[in-house]
């Protein structure tokens, strides 16, 4: 296990280690170290992402009241009359029980389209003499003074206006601001972190004064344009003020008081005085039976939960005609004691919003949303743990993908990388649409990016560096199907020295000096480069490394680089093509007039040092250990039995798919153990039924040899000879005869001694 530990930090520590930074680096930016707006922008693209991908259903608790273009059109434009603004408020109050009304109109001008105002100057100027006229124009006042009718529509109802907050340079306080929900005396000498206001476009004192509250319905976009959160409350003086969304939420849920809440100490709610110090918690409405407790984030906002796409088409929220109310029109099933919100969906009117979810969201929308939120008390919030979400998910992916990545093949680490991403992702948009959760996600999914590019990266820019070595290193050796095999993966392969169990193949030219005699110098070469080449590629082609040309003789073997377990196998399999191969180029020498080619191949297998040898001037990579020798001294012996590949024991144990036919059992220079040699013939199944009983009767032959009954023995190798001519036979007959003459001593093993190599 510490053996693997070593191996894997000596291939990946680089890899890690810029895992390590990365992982760093992103732990800086959840810190606020490496402050970041593609981050930021990021987070607020997946925060809007969660609410495009939701399906609202239909919340028929709150209606939109709207003075759409139907209602322009059949009313006349607005700014309408104060007196049907009235009769708007009559049919919704009394004729269908609204809950509560919010307007998200101001109604900051006197109206002066009755005329009273012009009737009047008459009576104090050129009219003042006629006293009927006065009398009159007096007792017509209640019916033309439409302010005061819509005073009177407004009393004791549980209608909130809206006003405008301002912090425009020039901005002038104009109208009354509805009572404050609490003051900064109230605070105890604490600060709220909230919006400061100057000035205020509030409605006309009478009005305000008959309505049950009001609210401001200032919008506070983010930097890029886009309205996510909403102001709860608002400070203009000393003075705290409610949102239109909050008051008409309150005013419906019959609520009455409204205070901060602060953490580290309990407390009642609505006693005299705050007193609890510390960070701010949420807004609490005195409500029954039990408080409304709204959790607040920066500047006393809240997350807008959007619901559908907005506008009478978004799914979300009832859109019923001004008109249709106004007129009574409208089924009372599907209005009677409904929250209401006045509002316009005209373009011209300049209420429509950027949103995350539309461009162009009907303002008064935005306010359904909220009150929907209140009502349910189902707030979308940053809880406080946030950034230690954040740092955990950042920790596990860089410790993750970190340690992986760099392990896995491309394949895997695309599902690694998809996976981990997907999870991170899944566990998010749950959280959230669960439990309300705004949880960040962006860091962390920018370091599952940044691992995964770095190391695909890596493995171009870098690990081809070693995929190149390895060509440059092997590509003289092996067959480029092997080299690009390695190059896969580089790291499992070098050239440093080892032992393993390879098998060994040394093949030479027969009667190479007399061939070379017989031909000119230009046609030597070209003789030789057929040769080695056919002979190269029959190697090549079956997964073996050559070794080196000497001379007109090809080392090579199998095994190493790539480990090869039926590497005798390939071998035997190679020699046996190689002797085809040398017939085929017979007839191609004989057509050229060449000598013929005859080669003998010995073959071995056996542990041996591979690896790169040599000087510090030349190295390569090579073979060295006596089962090389072995190999090299079966090959000058084929001649000896008249044979064209001769195999080891260990050889044939390892190779056993193959026929073969012993030869002898020899001691070959520079061995003092006698060894087994074989000629593998062909593939056991393939073998012909007449070679299969050839083989059987020299066995039995060389079996009467090495008993030393010479006469058997001679009469079975005669008739061998007889129906094949082979020199194996005849060099079998002239020990025979040398042994008539020359019987070998008591102790004699069968085996015959080699003194030369």
């Amino acid at each position: 296990m510490l053996r693997r530990l070593r191996t894997a930090f000596a291939t990946y520590w680089a890899r890690w280690l810029l895992a390590l930074v990365l992982t760093g680096l992103a732990t800086a930016q959840v810190m606020a170290l490496l402050p970041n707006r593609l981050v930021e922008r990021m987070d607020l693209f997946f925060y809007d992402l969660r609410m495009r991908v939701a399906q609202p259903d239909l919340d028929p608790r709150i209606v939109i009241v709207d003075i759409d273009e139907k209602s322009i059109a059949e009313l006349g434009r607005w700014p309408w009359s104060r007196d049907v603004i009235a009769q708007l408020v009559r049919q919704m109050t009394q004729t269908y029980q609204a809950q509560s009304v919010g307007f998200d109109v101001v109604f900051a001008e006197p109206d002066t389209s009755s005329g009273y105002g012009r009737l009047a100057q008459l009576a104090d100027g050129p009219l003042k003499d006629v006293p009927q006229f006065a009398r009159q124009l007096q007792a017509l006042k209640p019916q033309m003074d439409y302010d005061a009718r819509l005073a009177e529509a407004l009393r004791g109802q549980p209608v909130v206006m809206g006003y405008n907050l301002s912090n425009e340079a020039g901005a002038i306080a104009k109208g009354q601001l509805p009572p404050p929900a609490f003051s900064v005396a109230d605070l105890g000498g604490r600060a709220l972190d909230v919006t400061h206001w100057r000035a205020y476009g509030a409605n006309l004192p009478q009005l305000q004064a008959a309505a049950r509250a009001g609210g401001f319905f200032n919008p506070v976009p983010d930097d890029d344009g886009l309205i996510r959160a909403v102001p709860l409350m608002a400070q203009v003086g000393e003075h705290f003020y409610e949102s239109l969304a909050l008051a008409t939420a309150r005013v419906a849920l019959d609520g009455r008081r409204i205070k901060p809440i602060f953490l580290q100490r309990q407390d009642v709610l609505f006693e005299g005085q705050l007193r609890d110090y510390g960070a701010l918690a949420g807004i609490a409405v005195e409500t029954r039976p039990q408080p409304l407790f709204i959790p607040v984030e920066r500047h006393l906002t809240t997350l807008v939960s959007y619901r559908g796409k907005g506008g009478p088409n978004g799914g979300a929220f009832r859109y019923v005609p001004a008109v249709d109310v106004i007129r009574g029109t409208y089924p009372h099933a599907q209005l009677d004691g409904r929250i209401m919100l006045v509002g316009t969906t005209v373009p011209g009117l300049n209420d429509l919003r950027a949103t995350p979810v539309n461009p162009v969201y009907p303002g008064v929308e935005i306010h359904a949303n909220l009150i929907a939120s209140i009502i349910d008390g189902d707030f979308k919030a940053r809880p406080d743990f946030a950034v230690g979400y954040d740092l955990l998910q950042v920790l596990a992916v860089g410790v993750l993908l970190g340690l992986l990545l760099p392990m896995l093949g491309p394949l895997w680490s695309i599902v690694l990388t998809l996976a981990t991403a997907a999870g991170l992702g899944g566990l998010n948009f749950w959280l959230y649409d669960s439990a309300g959760m705004v949880l960040p996600l962006a860091t962390a999914l920018l370091l599952v990016a940044s691992l995964f590019i770095c190391n695909l990266g890596w493995g171009y820019l870098f690990e081809y560096r070693n995929r190149k070595a390895i060509v440059n290193l092997f590509g003289e050796y092996v067959a480029p199907e092997l080299v690009a095999e390695m190059a896969a993966n580089p790291a499992s392969y070098n050239m440093e020295g080892e032992i393993r169990e390879l098998t060994v193949m040394f093949s030479d030219v027969r009667g190479f000096t007399t061939i070379s005699e017989s031909l000119q110098p230009n046609e030597l070469r070209e003789y030789i480069n057929v040769y080695l080449t056919a002979m190269s590629e029959d190697i090549r082609g079956n997964r073996g490394t050559l070794d080196k040309y000497i001379g007109d003789a090809v080392m090579a073997f199998w095994g190493a680089p790539l480990a090869l377990p039926d590497h005798a196998a390939r071998a035997v399999a190679t020699a046996l093509k190689m002797q085809q191969t040398a017939l085929a180029l017979n007839e191609e020498f004989a057509r050229r007039n060449w000598p013929p080619l005859k080669i003998g191949i010995g073959l071995n297998t056996g542990q041996m040092r591979v690896g790169d040898m040599g000087s510090r001037i030349r190295k390569a990579y090579t073979v060295m250990g006596d089962a090389v020798n072995l190999s090299s001294r079966l090959e000058s012996i084929t001649k000896v039995y008249g044979v064209g590949v001769l195999v080891g024991a260990a050889t044939r144990e390892a190779a056993p798919q193959f026929a073969y036919r012993e030869l002898d059992r020899v001691r070959v220079k520079g061995k003092h153990e006698p060894v087994p040699i074989y000629e593998p013939l062909a593939l056991e199944q393939e073998l012909d039924a007449g070679l299969r009983e050839e083989v059987a009767q020299w066995h039995a032959a060389l079996a009467l040899v090495r008993a030393q009954q010479w006469d058997a023995a001679q009469a079975a190798l005669h008739a061998l000879q007889a129906a094949q001519a082979r020199g194996l036979y005849a060099l079998y007959l002239e020990r025979i005869a040398h042994y008539r003459e020359s019987p070998p001593p008591a102790d004699w093993d069968g085996v015959t001694t080699f003194e030369t190599k």
